[in-house]
């Protein structure tokens, strides 16, 4: 099986509703995160997503991939954009985690969680839960958006 043929977009939503959705998958692989933040990016483009938001969007999926990626042995990982009245949710959904599922560090001395604790820093608010089905973590997190109208760089 060609790994990287796994890439499968899930359909965005009308563009006739207020809420616009964006989702694909991914291998567990590290690699995948660079791959997650093009896909990310390109949909942030379509959206008209810029600036700040734009950057924070991008930090939130690449810390919620890589730690999908490292701390749990699934084959596929999962990423979902969802925009809705001002408010962008990420959300990303392994096949497998630990008992405890994902903490945030909050000391200086331990090595790894500080992912969660930049992701709880910069979004309005985040959370995780156990899948519905099967085995696996969702964890997501929101933020404020608006939608920037096109700046061109060119003088009128």
């Amino acid at each position: 099986m060609n790994r990287d043929a796994l890439t499968t977009p899930f359909p965005d939503a009308s563009p006739d509703t207020a809420t616009s959705r964006y989702g694909f998958e991914v291998p567990a692989r590290v690699e995948s995160v660079s791959r997650t933040r093009r896909l990310v990016s390109e949909r942030l483009d379509l959206w008209s997503i810029r600036g700040d938001t734009r950057d924070t969007v991008l930090l939130i999926v690449s810390e919620l991939v890589t730690n999908a990626v490292v701390h749990t042995g699934g084959h596929l990982v999962s990423c979902q954009l969802q925009r809705a009245e001002g408010c962008l949710r990420v959300t990303v959904q392994d096949q497998g985690s630990t008992a405890t599922g994902p903490r945030v560090c909050h000391g200086l001395e331990d090595e790894r969680g500080r992912g969660l604790l930049l992701v709880e820093a910069v979004s309005t608010a985040w959370g995780t839960h156990d899948c519905e089905r099967g085995t696996g973590r969702v964890v997501w997190a929101e933020l404020p958006c608006a939608a920037e109208p096109f700046a061109s760089g060119w003088q009128c």
